[in-house]
């Protein structure tokens, strides 16, 4: 169905009194109106990297957690985005949330989390998909399906009856964030942007031209 950019973008406008100091803060306030908006799966994001040549790749990922401490993700660190970011930890987030006229770009500096933090979010993952991630050489080429269902009966057999551990390639990622981008839209098109921008132990705030 078409947008009528005169009249549908009627977002609640972005003003400083409106919004957080804090971006986090700010990201976590639009988080929960999307979840109690019912947009599905409001944590889906897209995860823009570069490779050390400057090649870019985007692909969409879940946000596990965002804290003062940055946002986290996890991934297999064999595939194709973990090396982009083991040579080159910059990366962009992009959330949209179309049903609020909403979205929110989250550029900073990405590496690892601990082993521990990585090993209690695997633990409480669901059994199938913790055999999926011992089973997956993500990014791999593949001969066929039967070669991946092949690797998860694999792992079944190998740890039936057990918990099964964290695998040694498996683990999080937490960018930081030195920039962060509200969109909010509205009518013909005029839409509000306010960035935040890291700045010592603090940030400040400008407003963009839509």
């Amino acid at each position: 169905m078409a947008i009528d950019y005169r009249t549908d973008y009627r977002g609640p406008g972005l003003t400083d009194n409106s919004l957080h100091a804090d971006p986090v803060e700010q990201f976590e306030e639009w988080f929960r109106a999307a979840q109690q908006a019912g947009i599905p799966e409001p944590n889906a994001m897209t995860l823009a990297t570069a490779s050390a040549q400057g090649e870019p790749a985007a692909r969409m990922l879940l946000l596990k957690q965002a804290d003062a401490r940055g946002f986290t993700f996890f991934t297999n660190y064999g595939s194709a985005k973990a090396a982009d970011l083991d040579s080159n930890p910059r990366a962009c987030l992009v959330f949209f949330w179309q049903a609020l006229h909403r979205q929110v770009r989250v550029t900073g500096s990405v590496s690892r989390v601990p082993l521990e933090e990585s090993a209690e979010y695997f633990a409480s993952r669901p059994r199938g998909a913790q055999v999926g991630a011992w089973a997956s050489r993500q990014s791999a080429v593949l001969q066929s399906r039967k070669e991946l269902e092949e690797g998860v009966r694999l792992v079944e057999t190998r740890f039936e009856g057990k918990e099964i551990p964290l695998p040694p390639h498996w683990g999080g990622y937490r960018l930081v964030p030195d920039r962060v981008e509200f969109w909010q839209g509205q009518p013909d098109r005029l839409h509000d942007r306010m960035v935040y921008i890291r700045q010592g132990a603090g940030w400040r705030r400008e407003r963009l031209s839509p």
